[in-house]
């Protein structure tokens, strides 16, 4: 699924990483930079981001793989963790992602808290925009019955 293919919440992520373009998809997005490949599977991707995140100013290191980003942690900045799985269910399967943050300093907590709100206000979106977008998609792709 692509950015584009979301209402808000494409927009959001462009907004919030400039230069990201809006026909990427979201597992391209996850592994190029800013954000670092931690770990991968057949089901599942975990990504992360370091930096001042808070700006509009693109400031994220750049990291050389997984030990950097378990060992970053540098003052005035976070670190913060995306992983997006998918587990097999009695229904069929569930898509599942989660977000970790953690501050350094107290740069870091300040800022991290000037986001906060945003991330409150558009939680939903997540949720709402991106599995709408997912089942549109999803129903395109579906064989006719």
């Amino acid at each position: 699924m692509r950015l584009s293919d979301t209402q808000v919440l494409g927009r959001l992520v462009r907004w919030r990483i400039p230069g990201t373009p809006p026909d990427i998809t979201f597992d391209a997005m996850f592994r190029r930079a800013p954000f670092t490949v931690l770990d991968e599977g057949d089901h599942h991707l975990i990504s992360g981001i370091v930096g001042r995140i808070w700006t509009l100013r693109r400031d994220y290191p750049s990291l050389d793989g997984p030990e950097a980003f378990r060992t970053y942690d540098a003052k005035g900045t976070v670190r913060v963790l995306f992983a997006s799985w998918a587990q097999e269910a009695q229904s069929g399967g569930t898509l599942c992602s989660e977000v970790r943050v953690e501050s350094f300093g107290r740069q870091g907590r300040l800022g991290l808290a000037t986001v906060r709100p945003l991330v409150r206000g558009f939680h939903q979106v997540i949720g709402s925009d991106g599995i709408a977008a997912a089942v549109r998609q999803a129903e395109r792709n579906a064989p006719p019955q």
